[in-house]
């Protein structure tokens, strides 16, 4: 109870009612006709520091509009759209005490960064304009006692859409905090308010800005539990290189957030833009919202921070639960694997002569990976039972009568740090050979990353493909068409073993070119979805043996009747050949009973060899009954 009282405190802090205010003075109006006319030559409206505080963004052909929702972060009425009426209208603001913004306090208080900037440009007389006292942004500020400032990475998590690219957080490194306590920091974190009873209406209004997303400043524990223990996602944390004075301007600018919405759009103004802009005002020389023009993926703008020189000064690494049981497995021999499980299942294994015989270390590490495991399982377990917890409290309980502290066990990552990994748009130029033709192919592709993709920096074993396009000529047919278009494409493995259970699963939709009833090229729409399952071995480097119970719906004018729908299965193997070298191998089998009853039988094999970080080659088979395909591709991401 004492950790939530202590998460909300923040909150609080900006939406508290302010102590009694005194009676307003009036305001020296002949200073603030000074201040004005100052403000007005030196054009204080056009500096990029006054566009960053309001989120202003150039319109497409003229003026600008600010980013942010909420009418009462604007002082003037037409606030929203016009930075010298705004800035005006806070000048004069500054002069009452009357409260503002949905934090009601002063103006000088409510947007402390707006503040501190123009008294900075315009030099304050403090007799004459003076300062209000800000209580509650001094308090707030002291509870932060901040030194530094961290940017976390949670990787992607595929279960959940809205962390289906990672989430990107702010962690306020406190002073005096050591690498052990500073999961007691606070962060700034912004996510869309999402109602429990959204439904079917939470992708579409994610999409389209239905949402209303706020900034909050949780304890840095609570997102670790969140991300690492309950969703199992790796965490990244980058120490940025800022002053103390640009950790403050930050902070400073966050606390006027507390006045603020956004309409919440998942893929441009998400967790990571909004952050940016926190960033750009620390620092108006990064630019970094400037980068983003259509969508904002997390792992780029972790990417594009770390190509900023000497901004990153430490990267560290948190695992997931579920990563920490594998690689503390991976460490043991098969005989002391199958004990810490049966300590799982029953702790008083801590008595048999098998376990006692071995080195204490060696029983601490045994009962420790049995506690975690049991621990991920309780966590991940939506009402875990009560034997559960019991059987992790006897373990626990065996472990304290060793006396010894538990064994250093540094956990290597399954995949590489965000920033060493290519980036999320891709373009590829091919050529190929189609039945008895002969084509050239060119595909471009939003986001984010295939199965044959390069591996580091992305979660292992998945795939998410968004808003790709293929297009060919072909030459013999003096033709060329839009061969493949792809909405959603994504595929999630999950290795199963004796410890861990996760389903795979996939879904499909899109269009591609089939060769069917005599018409050689027809498009066709494609709707499929399936359920799996996933084995890992090890028998070449790595391998990924997959299968999937599949459903499929296609559209064509191939068809009869113009549709068809069925079930059936795919099989398959994922292999890393070498580290840059991959191999894929599937085969497909569709039985459709409802339209065009008819049969479809599939293969595909493809490969994949990384030149650098942004380039690799592809080499791909497809065959589809009588229907034969292979390409040759060079693929550079962007």
């Amino acid at each position: 109870m004492r950790c939530s009282c202590r998460a909300l405190s923040l909150f609080f802090f900006l939406v508290s009612p302010p102590g009694p205010l005194g009676a307003a003075e009036l305001p020296d109006q002949a200073y603030l006709d000074e201040l004005l006319g100052v403000a007005i030559s030196s054009r204080l409206a056009d500096e990029r520091e006054w566009h960053l505080l309001l989120h202003y963004r150039p319109n497409i052909f003229a003026g600008y509009t600010s980013e942010q929702d909420d009418p009462g972060f604007f002082l003037a009425a037409s606030g929203k759209t016009d930075p010298q009426a705004e800035l005006e209208s806070t000048l004069r603001q500054f002069f009452s005490a009357d409260p503002v913004g949905r934090s009601k306090q002063p103006a000088q208080c409510a947007f402390v960064a707006r503040y501190h900037w123009l008294k900075e440009k315009l030099a304050f007389d403090d007799r004459r304009l003076p300062p209000e006292p800000c209580g509650r942004f001094d308090e707030w500020f002291a509870e932060l006692n901040p030194q530094s400032v961290t940017l976390i990475f949670a990787s992607a998590f595929l279960n959940n859409p809205a962390s289906s690219f990672g989430h990107t957080f702010l962690r306020v490194d406190q002073r005096g905090q050591t690498d052990q306590t500073r999961i007691l920091a606070y962060t700034i974190n912004y996510a869309a308010e999402v109602p429990p009873d959204a439904g079917w209406a939470y992708p579409i209004k994610g999409l389209f800005g239905g949402f209303k997303g706020y900034y909050m400043t949780p304890p840095y524990y609570l997102k670790v539990r969140e991300y690492r223990d309950i969703e199992n996602r790796d965490i990244w944390e980058y120490r940025l290189n800022f002053s103390e004075a640009q950790v403050r301007r930050l902070l400073e600018h966050a606390w006027e957030m507390g006045n603020a919405y956004f309409d919440y759009f998942f893929l441009k103004e998400n967790c990571s833009y909004h952050l940016l802009s926190l960033l750009d005002y620390a620092d108006p020389a990064l630019h970094l919202t400037d980068e983003f023009h259509l969508w904002t993926v997390p792992a780029d703008t972790v990417r594009l921070i770390a190509s900023k020189p000497g901004r990153i000064s430490r990267v560290t690494y948190r695992p997931s639960r579920s990563n920490v049981v594998r690689r503390k497995r991976e460490s043991l021999p098969p005989d002391e694997r199958a004990l810490a499980q049966r300590l799982a299942r029953d702790p008083r294994e801590a008595s048999d002569p098998s376990f006692v015989r071995l080195p204490a270390a060696k029983q601490a590490f045994l009962l420790d990976l049995a506690s975690d495991y049991l621990r991920y399982k309780i966590d991940t377990t939506d009402s875990p039972s009560p034997d559960m917890k019991e059987r992790n409290r006897q373990v626990l309980a065996a472990r304290s009568l060793l006396r010894i502290p538990s064994p250093e066990f540094p956990v290597v990552p399954f995949t590489k740090q965000p920033e060493l990994g290519h980036r999320t748009s891709r373009a590829s130029l091919g050529i190929g050979w189609r039945n008895n033709d002969t084509f050239e192919e060119v595909s471009v592709r939003a986001g984010y990353h295939d199965l044959l993709d390069p591996e580091p920096g992305y979660t292992p074993d998945a795939q998410i493909e968004i808003a790709s396009v293929t297009a060919r000529y072909y030459n013999r047919a003096d033709q060329a068409r839009i061969e493949r278009a792809t909405l959603v494409d994504i595929v999630s493995l999950s290795p199963i073993d004796s410890v861990f259970h996760v389903p795979s699963w996939k879904i499909n939709v899109g269009m591609n070119t089939i060769k069917f009833n005599g018409c050689q090229l027809c498009s066709n729409g494609v709707l499929n979805g399936g359920i799996g399952a996933a084995l890992e071995s090890r028998w070449l480097n790595r391998e990924v043996f997959f299968a999937f119970a599949e459903v499929d719906a296609n559209y064509s004018r191939a068809y009869e009747e113009y549709h068809r729908a069925g079930g059936g299965g795919t099989a398959g193997v994922l292999v890393d050949l070498a580290e840059r070298w991959k191999l894929m191998a599937s085969g497909s089998y569709y039985k459709y009973v409802l339209g065009d009853k008819s049969d479809d039988v599939r293969w595909f094999v493809g490969q994949r060899f990384t030149l650098a970080q942004n380039w690799a080659l592809r080499l791909e088979y497809r065959h589809r009954d009588q229907d034969n395909d292979v390409l040759f591709a060079v693929q550079a991401f962007f």
